[in-house]
């Protein structure tokens, strides 16, 4: 007898211990469809984090167009919530699928950043070239062209004429 209750017991424990502990609401957002609806909501609200100021220039409130844009309403959204948070592992599995996506965008995002700075800096030495080569040439035009160069020739030229005409009277 001490037996057979110690079965069914076991028994009733290990089936209501499957028994759902929130009922699936009528209106369930399937998960694909609710991992995306988190991941934009996670955007959002790293968005008023790192600049909080850009979201108050918006008129509307922007939860509101993230379930009009997957066309759900705010309830329907919490019961689904509740309903997979019910479930740890599954809802663990949803958000680790959540933080990979944002994972991979935030990578991505970084590469493009650092593209734009190589490009920039690129952008900024190739200015700095040509603004150099554009200094050094109005140096060399306000400098006076070969003033020395000339001068040289000019004094050879005496000399040679001087010169000759010493030789030519002295007669050699």
């Amino acid at each position: 007898m001490k037996n057979f209750v110690f079965i069914i017991l076991v028994l009733f424990l290990s089936v209501s211990c499957k028994k759902e502990l929130v009922k699936e609401p009528a209106k369930l957002i399937p998960k694909e469809k609710m991992i995306d609806i988190i991941y934009d909501l996670s955007l959002l609200d790293a968005i008023k984090y790192q600049q909080p100021l850009s979201l108050d220039s918006v008129e509307s409130n922007p939860k509101k167009f993230i379930f009009k844009k997957y066309k759900v309403d705010s309830l329907q959204f919490a019961q689904s919530n509740i309903y997979y948070a019910a479930d740890y592992d599954n809802y663990k599995e949803m958000f680790d699928e959540i933080n990979a996506r944002l994972d991979k965008e935030k990578k991505i995002i970084e590469k493009k950043i650092k593209a734009e700075e190589k490009k920039a800096a690129k952008a900024k030495k190739i200015a700095e070239a040509k603004k150099a080569a554009e200094a050094k040439k109005k140096i060399l035009k306000e400098s006076p062209k070969d003033s020395v160069k000339k001068k040289i020739i000019k004094k050879i030229n005496v000399d040679s004429v001087k010169r000759k005409k010493r030789l030519h009277h002295k007669g050699l």
